[in-house]
């Protein structure tokens, strides 16, 4: 018990620093696509990929190392570490020619390229992600809402046929039924709460804020932008923008260096070579007849390979076996690519379809609601087919605007398989900033 006590202060400080953010749909990518922890470690790759070009450059940079080579010499001054016994030296090397580590700079630099792609890639999936969990949370909300508002009809018609059972002009059934209905209402009210405060959960951690906090949707006026092309241009613009091909097609070229790299090994290799050394007389005087102190060497040290063993042609065959798979999964992905648009695109045309014949419908609620209330006022129609028309009619704008998610929803999986999500919405947004007021 006194552990809970002490937990209750922490678990209400923590729900107390929630906070609820109230985003609009493209502020919401625009946030997911900065601060989304997936997001960030892509970029962490990236930037990690970028260091591998400096790295692979390494050997054709000039490295300058400085010391002493100072020894205690009893007898002929032999040489420490391939150097004369020397007070001070000084070395330096390089790469001059080295086709090799030429090409590993190469495949470092395509493999970086590779990884902005992937990346990219991760950025639209992420949006793609944030922008369903959004209509979904949305769509609850919107539920939510219309639910809470059938409630008090539901207990007028509660009301009035209790009224009318007691006259004797309805069965109790009647009454039993308004109270189920009611009943019912509630139950899809509490269930529509929790999902709605579920999702917009989910989306707050998707934008990279703790699980406490909330996102609520609000509505925006900037639209998603127009229509998407014909199903065959969506497909052409969906092959030409996907960056997992993108990242495929470099991976393909990282492998066609590597293969390069191996069979460079039979080549020469040229270093430059630089050395100074300052001696001590006495290391030499009895040995040598000439004493110099000062000593500096300069020119090109050359390995010509003779006999290099297998592993270099083994190596450079498993890079192109990785080749060939690479290639034959491009051939899945592109058949992915336009099946997944083909049905993006179908999905699309299905929810336009259902959302008009929901349009329908709702005008043909309004238009029963209109006759009901007119009845009532003339005394034909009692006030529980109004109450009645009235749920009708919201129901409909529910299905409506369901409807009319599913579009959006549909058309943001065709820009997602087009690979222009992002580049859409932000127009979409900046094109609704410049309109006048």
């Amino acid at each position: 018990m006194r552990r809970l006590r002490l937990l209750l202060p922490i678990v209400f400080s923590s729900f107390a620093a929630a906070e609820v953010h109230s985003l609009t749909l493209q502020q919401t990518l625009e946030l997911s696509a900065r601060q989304n922890p997936d997001v960030m470690l892509a970029r962490l790759d990236e930037q990690k990929a970028e260091q591998q070009i400096k790295v692979a450059e390494d050997p054709f940079r000039p490295k300058v190392y400085g010391g002493s080579g100072l020894a205690y010499t009893y007898g002929y001054p032999n040489s420490i570490d391939g150097n004369a016994p020397s007070l001070f030296q000084v070395r330096t090397d390089m790469a001059i020619y080295n086709r090799p580590k030429t090409y590993g700079v190469a495949s470092a630099k395509e493999a970086a390229r590779g990884s902005q792609f992937t990346a990219q890639a991760k950025a639209e999936d992420v949006a793609y992600q944030a922008a369903d969990l959004f209509l979904t949370a949305d769509q609850m909300q919107h539920q939510a809402q219309s639910l809470a508002a059938e409630i008090p009809s539901l207990q007028k018609v509660i009301d009035s046929t209790s009224a009318a059972v007691e006259e004797g002009a309805q069965l109790p059934l009647e009454l039993k039924r308004a109270q189920v209905n009611l009943a019912l209402s509630q139950e899809r009210l509490s269930s529509a709460q929790m999902d709605a405060d579920y999702y917009q959960m989910q989306l707050a951690v998707v934008l990279g804020y703790p699980a406490t906090d909330r996102v609520q949707p609000v509505d925006s006026d900037a639209s998603i932008g127009p229509a998407p092309p014909t199903e065959g241009e969506a497909t052409d613009i969906a092959l030409r923008n996907n960056r997992e091909l993108s990242h495929m097609r470099s991976s393909v070229l990282v492998k066609e260096l590597d293969v390069r790299s191996y069979k460079a090994e039979r080549l020469p290799q040229v270093d430059l070579v630089a050395q100074y050394a300052l001696f001590a007389k006495y290391n030499y005087e009895n040995y040598f007849q000439k004493f110099q102190r000062n000593n500096f060497q300069l020119g090109a040290s050359v390995r010509i390979p003779i006999l290099l063993g297998s592993a270099s042609r083994s190596l450079a065959m498993q890079s192109y076996t990785d080749m060939q798979k690479i290639r034959i999964q491009m051939d899945q992905v592109r058949n992915r690519i336009i099946t997944d648009t083909r049905r993006s695109y179908e999905q699309w045309k299905k929810a336009e379809n259902i959302r008009n014949l929901s349009r329908m419908q709702l005008d043909f609620a309004r238009e029963e609601l209109s006759v009901e209330l007119a009845q009532n006022g003339e005394g034909r129609a009692p006030l529980s087919r109004v109450e009645q028309a009235r749920l009708d009619e919201a129901d409909r704008w529910m299905a409506f605007y369901d409807a009319e998610t599913q579009v959006t929803r549909a058309k943001l999986a065709i820009l997602r398989e087009m690979g222009t999500l992002l580049a859409t919405l932000r127009a979409g947004d900046s094109s609704a900033e410049g309109k006048p007021q």
